[in-house]
C-alpha cells in the first residue's frame, strides 16, 4: 500500500511538473502567499500620482487579506521608491524581480522605467498590470503580461487637441515637454493631429524634469503664436507653467495635458489659478462623481483610513488598479501560474464606478478603458466636456 501511494505521488509530481501548473515552480506564489511588487514615485516629480496609489491599492489589499485573501493566498504588497530617476527605478525593479521574487509588477510608475522593465518582466513572464504610465509602447508586442489601464497618451492627446480646435477654432498647435519617451509621444501627438487636420505646428520646447523657470520657454511660445499648447511635464510643473502664463497675460490660449497631468489638486491651487487648463484621460475626476452612492462610500472610507483632505487621481488609480489585480486573481483559479493569470485578465469585462469606464481585457486587447474624457478646470473643480 505505502508502494502505491509513493507511485501514486511522484506520477502525481510528474504531471504537474510536465504541465507546468505547479505553483511552487511559479516565482512568488506559495499555497499561503502571492508576492506583488511595485517600482514607484513616491518622492519626485509624480509623487503626487504614485504615493496614494500605493496607498489605496494597499487598503485594498488589506481587506483582501482580512476576507481570507485569494484563493486562500495574502497579498504581499512590497514597493520601491525610484523618485522618477531610471538609474534608481532599475535598481528597484531588479530587486523586485530578482531579490523578492515578486509574481506580478503593479502600479509600476513612468514611461521610462516601464520600457526599461520589459526585457526582465518579459523573460520571466512577470505581468506588469495597471502600470502609472499610458504610454503607447505598453501595447507594442509582444503585450503577452502587459496590461495598460486605458488609452495611450497618444490617443488621448489626439483627441484632446482635435476637440479644441473644432471647439475654438484653433490653428496654431505647440508643445512642451520632458523629452524622454512620455514626453516625445504627446509631442509626436500634437505634431501628427496638427498635420491631420490641415493646421500648423508652431513651435515647441523641452524641458528637465526639475526646471522650474517658465517665462523664457512661453514667451517664445506666445511669440510663436500658439492657439493650443500639448504639455508632458510633472505636476507641480504644470501648475508653475500655466500660472506664469497667466501672469504674463497670456490668456488667448489653451493648455492641454492627458493623464499624467489629470490630478485633483491641480485643480485645488488657492486662487482659481488654474482655472480653464484642459486634460484629456481614460476617466472623469472623482471628485466631480460624488452623487454616485458608490463613489461618495469610497471616497469617505478612502479619506477615514488615509487620512488625506482629498481622494486625489493618484488613490482612484490605485483602488481601481488594485480592483483589476484582485479580479484577475481571482480570474485564475487557484492553480496560480503567469498562465492561468494571463487567462483571468484577459477574462475581465466589468463596468468601474469608481473609474467611471468599462475595463475590458481580451486576448487582443490589453488595453483596459479605452475611453477618452476631455475636462477643464472650472469652479475649482475638473468637469467633464466631452468623451469619446
Amino acid at each position: 500500500m505505502k508502494r502505491l501511494l509513493k507511485l501514486a505521488s511522484v506520477l502525481t509530481l510528474g504531471a504537474a511538473l510536465a504541465t507546468g501548473t505547479s505553483f511552487a515552480q511559479t516565482q512568488g506564489v506559495t499555497d499561503t502567499e502571492v508576492v506583488i511588487g511595485s517600482s514607484n514615485d513616491l518622492s519626485g516629480i509624480f509623487a503626487a500620482f504614485g504615493a496614494p496609489a500605493v496607498q489605496a491599492a494597499q487598503l485594498y489589499f488589506d481587506e483582501v487579506n482580512e476576507n481570507g485573501g485569494v484563493h486562500g493566498r495574502q497579498i504581499k504588497f512590497i514597493v520601491e521608491d525610484h523618485g522618477y530617476q531610471l538609474p534608481k527605478a532599475t535598481s528597484a525593479i531588479n530587486k523586485l524581480v530578482n531579490r523578492d521574487k515578486i509574481f506580478a509588477m503593479f502600479l509600476q510608475l513612468g514611461t521610462p522605467m516601464n520600457i526599461a522593465s520589459f526585457p526582465l518582466l518579459q523573460s520571466k513572464q512577470i505581468a506588469n498590470v495597471f502600470p502609472l504610465t499610458l504610454s503607447s509602447q505598453l501595447l507594442e508586442e509582444p503585450i503577452d503580461y502587459r496590461y495598460a489601464p486605458g488609452a495611450p497618451y497618444y490617443e488621448q492627446m489626439s483627441v484632446g487637441i482635435s476637440y479644441l480646435a473644432e471647439e475654438k477654432g484653433a490653428e496654431e498647435i505647440c508643445s512642451m515637454f520632458i523629452p524622454t519617451d512620455f514626453g516625445t509621444e504627446l509631442q509626436s501627438a500634437a505634431k501628427d493631429v496638427a498635420t491631420e487636420m490641415g493646421l500648423t505646428y508652431a513651435a515647441e520646447t523641452t524641458h528637465k524634469p526639475d526646471d522650474a523657470d517658465f517665462v523664457g520657454s512661453l514667451t517664445r511660445l506666445k511669440e510663436a503664436g500658439c492657439d493650443v499648447v500639448a504639455v508632458a511635464l510633472g505636476v507641480r510643473q504644470i501648475i508653475t507653467a500655466y500660472v506664469t502664463a497667466g501672469r504674463m497675460g497670456w490668456t488667448d490660449v489653451s493648455f492641454i495635458t492627458t493623464a499624467a497631468g489629470f490630478h485633483s489638486v491641480i485643480a485645488k491651487v488657492p486662487g482659481g489659478v488654474t482655472e480653464g487648463l484642459y486634460a484629456a484621460a481614460p476617466w472623469a475626476d472623482v471628485l466631480a462623481r460624488m452623487d454616485n452612492p458608490t463613489v461618495a462610500a469610497w471616497v469617505q472610507k478612502y479619506l477615514a483610513a488615509s487620512g488625506e483632505q482629498l481622494p486625489s487621481s493618484g488613490a482612484l488609480l490605485g483602488r481601481s488598479g488594485a480592483e483589476v489585480l484582485v479580479r484577475a486573481l481571482e480570474a485564475a483559479g487557484p492553480d496560480l501560474t503567469p498562465a492561468t493569470f494571463k487567462a483571468g485578465m484577459e477574462s475581465l469585462d466589468y463596468y468601474d464606478e469608481i473609474l467611471d469606464g468599462q475595463m475590458n481585457y481580451s486576448a487582443i486587447d490589453h488595453s483596459g478603458a479605452d475611453q477618452v474624457v476631455v475636462s477643464v478646470i472650472e469652479d475649482g473643480n475638473w468637469k467633464e466636456i466631452f468623451r469619446e
